[in-house]
């Protein structure tokens, strides 16, 4: 669903997060760092490492799994719709439908969750008191941000009265970390802000006032069928009756749900009823996105929502959909899409960032915007991915930053890994060099092979002008290696031959020949996807066994997907604010020798492409490098293309580099004098090259 394009929604299966910890004698959960383990939270992301701090840059490779961790449980994202509106619900409110024994005999008995005795209302086993907490708690856990608590001042002016339990959890005291950065890393005006974001969020519009026939009828089974017993439809507010379609309470959804975690007074099977308000926008559904749609999500309640699965699953095929066309009118309906992309959004034109090359036909066109949509449409467990592991759901889930086939954040890097062997040869893990950030085994984590020495973090490359590179003939790329370095200029750029004899061009390490293996490659080894068998084609994987008929990604859709990527445009030149500087820039550029393997032209079969690169395996790394792969060496990188370069950062494949200069600064190997020529030019010089670079 659009959800990242409306901040505060929910988020898709890349988004989740995995808890840990061990099982008490008791019975009960007990987080990693209460355990004194290595974390709570298994984050599988960015986590510092190549950053130019020396602070940064001493973190081990990432946080272990201890061996006594016995229990994970995914978690999925949830909206904060409305959150200010059921902040304000008194306690009363949500008690008066408590019934922890099932005094009246319906087979229903929820009961609240408390901490520090006030009643929760926030998170998925309603955990949460206040929005403060809601706010810096996940701050701090999954971004490593620090903050300190909102003052009494500071409270008396939120948009919303904040006052009760105010001083529970995390809202209570300040958040640290050892990171090297000054704490608190949020200011108070900034967490003010935020807080008072969340509060002031709306809930996405209802539309009652046009249920058709069939959601007319829908409403009435969702009555009769007993979803109302915890969804109730009304909770009595100061401004009002909230069409929430919750109770906030706790109940009990069965042992196919429990996912062993104890919260406050939370048991594993134990989880809040999910406020209904906004669903059509939210999905996946679920506590840990494993339903792809509303009616899996119904398929798996248990326990106390046994009955009412049954009595839904016993209703004609017509009854059912009745149920479900109701619950679309519950808000969210009109913002609904299979991605980010808003419903009836244009999609760039020709000259725009991330639009099509000029001089397509009306049919090229269509493809081209059929072949955006799929990129950016969310794969779900029910579609195959996974199988079982993944870093992403999506093309778009990667690709996004500033556009559709743009780079993409830290957060979203990829993590390989590896080992040594005793001849200091490379030994990749049985199961892949990929260290994937989840997987759709809710009950477990990605680990790392034991015995792995070798890290390495790889940033998500822009995909602008593809079919303008794969245009670029061979023999255009091999004219400029120099592997023996025999001219004596310290640049011996080499071809990336593949075993199979062909000229790798993308990727990192040029380890991808072509887009189409580019397409494969990304389907299997972020998204888990399979795909159709395909004479001569070498990357991705044709079958798995996860129970989702193979290919799970089809022939048109591998199609439509290249047809996106060969015609998505190289981005245009930008105007420089000062052109004489720019220009002296560009003349620097050369003279510090940037232009050896920053090729400014390559000849394509329709003419010059501008892309900055000559598609060679350069000797970057000076600490011995990370994951072999393709023809490229441990230490041996491809020169990445400089185009868009502007628009892009972080750079360098790790992400180190947050600004272009950071990055020049960064290199290493055979770029080691351009880097040091750079770094000893007046400050008006480096101004002039970074100019020029930011036309580009």
């Amino acid at each position: 669903m659009s959800r990242e394009a409306r901040p505060g929604g929910a988020a898709g299966l890349y988004r989740n997060f995995t808890l840990s910890g061990i099982i008490t004698s008791d019975g009960a959960f007990l987080p990693g760092e209460s355990a004194g383990l290595a974390d709570g939270v298994i984050r599988l992301y960015f986590d510092g490492r190549g950053m130019p701090d020396s602070a940064a840059a001493a973190l081990p490779p990432r946080p272990a799994i201890p061996a006594e961790t016995e229990l994970f449980a995914a978690r999925n994202p949830l909206p904060f719709f409305g959150a200010g509106l059921l902040s304000e619900l008194s306690e009363e409110e949500i008690l008066k439908r408590a019934d922890p024994e099932d005094a009246n005999g319906d087979g229903i008995s929820g009961r609240p969750n408390y901490d520090l005795g006030y009643v929760g209302r926030f998170g998925h086993k309603a955990q949460i008191v206040t929005i403060e907490a809601f706010a810096r708690d996940p701050l701090f856990n999954h971004l490593g941000i620090t903050s300190n608590p909102l003052s009494e001042a500071q409270r008396a002016q939120l948009p919303v009265d904040s006052s009760r339990g105010s001083e529970l959890g995390p809202a209570e005291y300040p958040l640290r970390d050892r990171d090297g950065v000054p704490d608190p890393e949020l200011s108070a005006d900034q967490l003010f802000d935020m807080v008072s974001f969340v509060m002031l969020l709306a809930v996405p519009s209802f539309s009652f006032d046009e249920l058709d026939r069939r959601a007319a009828n829908g409403g009435a089974v969702f009555d009769a069928v007993g979803c109302g017993d915890c969804h109730t439809p009304r909770l009595e507010g100061p401004r009002g009756p909230l069409p929430v379609y919750s109770d906030l309470l706790l109940h009990d959804l069965g042992a196919d749900l429990a996912d062993g975690v104890t919260e406050n007074e939370a048991q594993a099977q134990e989880f809040r009823t999910p406020p209904l308000w906004g669903l059509a926008a939210v999905g996946p559904y679920l506590h840990d996105g494993r339903a792809s749609t509303v009616a899996e999500a119904i398929s798996w309640h248990g326990g106390e929502a046994v009955r009412a699965r049954d009595a839904y699953a016993a209703l004609p095929s017509e009854r059912r959909e009745d149920l479900l066309a109701f619950l679309e009118h519950l808000g969210g309906r009109e913002q609904a899409s299979a991605g980010l992309l808003a419903p009836g959004a244009p999609a760039p034109t020709a000259g725009e960032l991330g639009g099509p090359i000029a001089g397509l036909s009306t049919a090229e066109l269509n493809r081209f915007q059929e072949g955006r949509s799929l990129f950016d449409r969310e794969f779900r467990v029910s579609t195959g991915v996974g199988s079982p592991r993944f870093n992403g759901d999506s093309c778009r889930a990667c690709h996004f930053d500033p556009v559709l086939g743009g780079s993409g954040p830290r957060d979203v890097n990829v993590l390989r890994h590896g080992a040594l062997g005793q001849d200091g040869a490379y030994v990749e893990p049985s199961a892949g060099s990929i260290l994937h950030r989840a997987s759709v085994d809710f009950a477990s984590s990605v680990a790392a092979q034991s015995g792995t020495t070798i890290f390495e973090l790889r940033q998500t490359p822009h995909l602008f002008g593809g079919g303008s590179i794969e245009s670029i003939p061979d023999a255009a790329i091999v004219a400029a290696a120099d592997p023996e370095d025999a001219n004596g200029d310290g640049v011996s750029g080499r071809a990336a031959w593949l075993a199979d004899g062909r000229l790798g061009r993308f990727g990192w390490k040029a380890q991808v020949p072509s887009l189409l293996e580019f397409v494969r490659d990304a389907a299997t080894s972020e998204l888990g996807l399979t795909l159709p068998v395909l004479p001569g084609a070498t990357f991705g994987r044709t079958t798995d066994s996860d129970g989702t008929p193979d290919p799970e990604l089809s022939q048109d859709q591998q199609t439509l997907l290249l047809d996106f990527l060969r015609m998505l445009a190289p981005p245009a030149r930008a105007s420089a604010e000062d052109p004489a500087a720019a220009a002296r820039g560009e003349m620097l550029f050369d003279a510090v020798g940037c232009s050896s393997c920053h090729t400014p032209m390559l000849q394509g079969a329709a003419g010059p492409v501008p892309l900055y690169s000559d598609l060679l395996l350069h000797e970057l790394a000076a600490d011995g490098g990370g994951i072999p792969e393709g023809a490229a060496a441990r230490s041996e990188y491809r020169t990445a293309p400089l185009w868009g370069i502007r628009l892009t950062n972080p750079y360098m494949h790790d992400g180190a580099a947050e600004t272009l200069s950071e990055a020049i600064l960064q290199h290493a190997g055979e770029a080691a004098q351009s880097g040091k020529l750079f770094a000893d030019l007046p400050d008006s010089d480096k101004g002039a090259l970074l100019a020029f670079l930011s036309t580009l």
